[in-house]
């Protein structure tokens, strides 16, 4: 689980919303380098971006901002 720092929040810093929770992002971070931040393994992970699904060959050009919206689903292995 991601621990969020409260007070980067109230003082206005980028805030980007992983699966309903507001996260500190610094404005023009790459997306897999904000995912791989957050401790995800971006091979095993679906991602929606400002409600569509964001296809991975453009995961590298996609930058973040303030107020941007991800979903973050984890394929999971099982019989």
């Amino acid at each position: 689980m991601v621990q969020v720092n409260q007070a980067n929040i109230v003082q206005g810093n980028n805030v980007v919303q992983v699966n309903g929770e507001p996260i500190p992002c610094q404005s023009g971070t790459r997306l897999p380098d904000f995912l791989t931040s957050l401790g995800y393994q971006v091979r095993l992970i679906a991602v929606e971006y400002n409600g569509e699904i964001l296809h991975r060959q453009f995961w590298e050009e996609t930058l973040l901002a303030s107020g941007d919206r991800l979903e973050v689903v984890t394929v999971v292995g099982g019989g």
